[in-house]
């Protein structure tokens, strides 16, 4: 595969993650750990599947547990402070701090060996912390500190994705399809965290077993193996900067399904947030 492919190829997971919040949203109200489980299941379950009849079983064998480790931990902790974050705080404040994680990779890229932060990469990274503080305290009810631990879960969550993203550049040689076994593990840790530490509430009714199954099978399913494609071998300094238009088209999103209001306040949000991720990535 070209690297222009592979990055094209990436590029659809950032349109299926535009959808990540909404469906969200429509899957409440399940706890998060068994929302977790539920769609890493039927992520992991189609991986294997079609692993299986490529006949890359045999690949799975020899790749490292450290490897596997790495990308449990990071699929696990991201969405559960993401499903976290957005049960404790209002869906479009805390879906945009989420998304805080493409300028996160532009910077992390810049560390990482033979490369250099710049000058445009704190100016970057300023303007989206500008717009992350604009959503917490901006708004008709201005400051709201009962949603604090809800920013904070997605502030965390933005640099657990960051994280997994830059470093899976680095383990380069791990097989597409270890993204199945990922799943399988992280939906497992998900299913006894949730019976140890939730009450099990289903989702309500077609729209909640809609939201939720979609989840499984877009954004919490096939956007994981074209992503692990685009890092791995496409430009991630591209995919970075392509990742910037995540936050609007999530937020657009939630606005044209009346589960988020549009206000001048969000606005600013987005606009600081994709201009600061922008700049960083021009200084490359």
């Amino acid at each position: 595969m070209t690297r222009s492919k592979a990055t094209a190829v990436g590029f659809v997971a950032v349109l299926l993650w535009a959808l990540l919040a909404l469906l969200t949203v429509g899957s409440a109200p399940v706890p998060p750990l068994l929302l977790n489980a539920i769609c890493f299941s039927i992520g992991g379950t189609l991986g294997l599947i079609w692993t299986a009849r490529s006949g890359g079983l045999s690949q799975l064998r020899q790749v490292s547990w450290k490897i596997y480790a790495f990308g449990s931990a990071g699929l696990f902790g991201y969405h559960a402070l993401y499903f976290s974050a957005l049960r404790l705080a209002p869906a479009a404040e805390a879906g945009l701090i989420a998304y805080l994680w493409p300028l996160m990779i532009v910077l992390f890229s810049g560390l990482l060996p033979g490369e250099h932060l710049r000058l445009g990469h704190i100016l970057g990274a300023l303007l989206g912390f500008v717009g992350a503080a604009t959503l917490i305290t901006g708004g008709a009810g201005g400051f709201q500190a009962e949603f604090l631990p809800g920013y904070l879960l997605a502030f965390l969550c933005a640099l657990t994705w960051s994280g997994y993203s830059v470093l899976s550049r680095r383990l380069g040689a791990a097989p597409t399809s270890s993204v199945a076994v990922f799943c399988a593990v992280t939906a497992i840790a998900s299913w006894g965290l949730h019976f140890a530490l939730e009450e099990t509430i289903w989702p309500q009714g077609s729209l909640g077993w809609a939201s939720t199954l979609l989840l499984g099978l877009g954004p919490v399913g096939l956007a994981f193996y074209v992503w692990d494609i685009g890092v791995k071998q496409g430009d991630i300094q591209m995919l970075g900067t392509s990742s910037y238009a995540a936050p609007l088209l999530s937020t657009l999103v939630l606005v044209l399904a009346g589960v988020a209001q549009a206000s001048w306040s969000l606005a600013l949000a987005a606009a600081l947030i994709t201009t600061g991720a922008l700049i960083a990535a021009k200084s490359r």
